[in-house]
């Protein structure tokens, strides 16, 4: 059985996902960034069960199908920007990649994930990018420009002026307050 769960974004999240499906005595057979493979359940443990332990360690069990597309969308941008994880070749596009990837045309992608997210796949991509950016700025150990180039800007300036309009801040005037203005990856673009 295949379970989808909402808020799992990085290794520690699937190691306690897995955890809490091994200690109810689930067979856990594969775990991926919001998603699951389960074989043999005991009879005793119930999907309202998992639902609640889940729900304790601030994961969603997903049961709705738009709900699962919306989260799988999220798990491939959320993998490609943030875990290094680059499954679509520089040439193809972002919408040609979520439309090879998910099956589905990118226009019903696109009109689900804003009424369902209230906000569009771009906005999402830019919230999470920018974020990402922060990271680096705060770690100092890349040049505006690798990072333009790690994230797939055209230049440092494009970065630097899309940060700046999300931020309020330069990527200069960001490092230099010394503040920690992060955000959790799965609080980043913000859902309605």
């Amino acid at each position: 059985m295949k379970l989808y769960i909402k808020h799992m974004v990085c290794g520690r999240c699937k190691r306690v996902v897995r955890d809490i499906l091994e200690e109810l005595g689930i067979e856990v057979q594969k775990v991926e960034l919001g998603e699951v493979e389960t074989g043999d359940w005991p009879e005793t443990v119930s999907i309202e069960t998992i639902r609640q332990l889940l729900a304790e360690n601030d994961f969603e069990l997903l049961e709705d199908r738009k709900a699962v597309l919306i989260e799988q969308i999220k798990t491939l941008i959320v993998n490609e920007i943030h875990h290094d994880r680059r499954e679509r070749p520089d040439h193809q596009n972002l919408s040609d990649f979520l439309t090879q990837k998910m099956g589905y045309d990118y226009s019903y992608l696109s009109h689900l994930f804003s009424a369902i997210e209230g906000l569009t796949i771009e906005k999402f991509v830019i919230a999470q990018k920018i974020e990402k950016v922060k990271e680096y700025l705060l770690y100092g150990e890349l040049t505006l420009s690798e990072i333009a180039w790690r994230l797939g800007y055209s230049s440092a300036q494009h970065l630097s002026n899309q940060f700046k309009q999300v931020v309020g801040l330069t990527p200069g005037d960001f490092k230099r307050t010394g503040l920690v203005y992060r955000t959790e990856i799965d609080k980043v673009g913000g859902s309605k």
